[in-house]
C-alpha cells in the first residue's frame, strides 16, 4: 500500500505505563490517543503520514519530542497550544491495566483551534486521504470544527475518513465524509441504535448515510463488523479467529486500514477488508496500532465480506 494520509489528532496525550518484566519494574512513556495510534498503523501499512496535532505546556514539550520520533514515515505538524496537553498513568504490573490518574486536557481555545484547523486543511489538501480523529474528551474540541474540515476537504477533492462518536460524529457526518467508522457501543450510547442486533445497527448506519456519510463500517468487538456502502450493499466482515491480548485500539487500526487502501487507490471493499484485518491484528498486541503491515496483508487473505442483503 502507498499514498499519503493526513491525520487530524488535535489533542494527543502523553501515556505513562508501569509494567513488570523478569521480576523488575519497567516504565514506558509513549505518545497516545486515537490519531497517534492511527498514524502508527498507517505507517506500518506503507503510507506517508502527515500528523497534525496540538501540544502545550511542560507535558506538551515531552509529547512533541516523543511524537517526532514515532516513525520515519510520520511527519509531525504541531501547533503550540496556550494550555497544557493531556496525559495518563496506568499500572499493568499485575497483568490487568489499572488507571492511576489521568487528565485529558482543557478545551482548546478559539485561536488554537483555528490554527489547528488551518494546518489540517493545508496538509489534508496535500494528502490523498484525511483521517479525522477525536480527543480523549470530546469537550476539548468544538464539534463544528469537524463539520467544517470534512466539508472543506471534500469540496476541494479530498477523501475524508472519520472515526468519531457523539456530537463530534453528528458534526462530521453533516460535512459529508467519504467513510465513517463507528463502534456498536458508540451507536448505542448515542441513542442511534436501539439494540446491538444486526438489523438495528444496519438501520443506524443507513441513517448516518442519509445524514451525509458516504459509507459506514460498524465494529462489533468480537463479532463480525457490519459494512453499509455503495448502492444498498450490506455485508458482515469476517476475520480470522485470534487470541485477544488487549482489545483497546482495534477500531483505530480499523480506520487506519480503510484510509491506507483508499490513499493507495484501492476500492471500497478492499478498504473495508483491510480495515477489519488491521483491527484483528491490533488485539493480539500490547502496543496499539503497532502491528506489522506484512501480517495485516496475510490476515487480509483470510478476511472476507458476507453479503447480508441483496445488492
Amino acid at each position: 500500500m502507498s499514498g499519503s494520509v493526513m491525520v487530524f489528532a488535535p489533542a494527543p496525550v502523553l501515556t505513562v505505563t508501569i509494567e513488570r518484566h523478569a521480576g523488575r519494574q519497567d516504565l514506558h512513556v509513549h505518545a497516545g490517543g486515537q490519531g497517534v495510534w492511527q498514524a502508527r498503523m498507517l505507517a506500518s501499512l506503507g503510507c506517508e503520514v502527515r500528523l497534525c496535532v496540538g501540544v502545550g505546556g511542560e507535558i506538551g514539550a515531552v509529547l512533541a519530542d516523543v511524537l517526532g520520533r514515532l516513525d520515519p514515515a510520520i511527519t509531525l505538524h504541531a501547533v503550540t497550544l496556550g494550555a497544557g496537553s493531556g496525559w495518563y498513568v496506568h499500572d499493568r504490573r499485575e497483568g490487568e491495566r489499572a488507571e492511576i490518574a489521568e487528565e485529558p486536557g482543557p478545551p482548546l481555545r478559539r485561536h488554537d483551534l483555528d490554527e489547528l484547523a488551518n494546518m489540517a486543511l493545508e496538509q489534508g489538501l496535500r494528502a490523498d486521504v484525511s483521517v479525522l480523529s477525536g480527543p480523549a474528551d470530546p469537550a476539548i474540541v468544538d464539534a463544528d470544527t469537524y463539520r467544517r474540515l470534512a466539508a472543506d476537504l471534500g469540496a476541494n477533492g479530498g477523501t475524508v475518513v472519520a472515526d468519531l462518536s457523539g456530537d463530534l460524529l453528528a458534526a462530521v457526518v453533516a460535512g459529508g465524509p467519504a467513510f465513517v467508522k463507528v463502534s456498536h457501543e458508540e451507536l448505542l450510547a448515542d441513542g442511534r441504535a436501539g439494540d446491538d442486533g444486526v438489523p438495528a445497527l444496519v438501520d443506524a448506519a443507513r441513517k448516518l448515510r442519509a445524514e451525509g456519510a458516504g459509507a459506514v463500517l460498524v465494529s462489533r468487538a468480537g463479532e463480525p463488523a457490519v459494512a453499509v456502502y455503495g448502492e444498498h450493499r450490506v455485508a458482515a466482515v469476517h476475520v480470522p479467529k485470534l487470541q485477544v491480548v488487549d482489545p483497546r485500539g482495534a477500531g483505530d487500526s480499523m480506520s487506519a486500514g480503510v484510509a491506507a487502501v483508499l490513499a493507495g487507490g484501492g476500492d471500497l471493499e478492499e478498504a473495508i477488508r483491510t480495515g477489519a484485518a488491521a483491527g484483528a491484528l491490533n488485539v493480539t498486541r500490547h502496543g496499539l496500532g503497532s502491528g506489522p503491515g506484512s501480517t495485516v496483508r496475510e490476515l487480509l487473505t483470510r478476511t472476507y465480506l458476507e453479503p447480508l442483503e441483496a445488492s
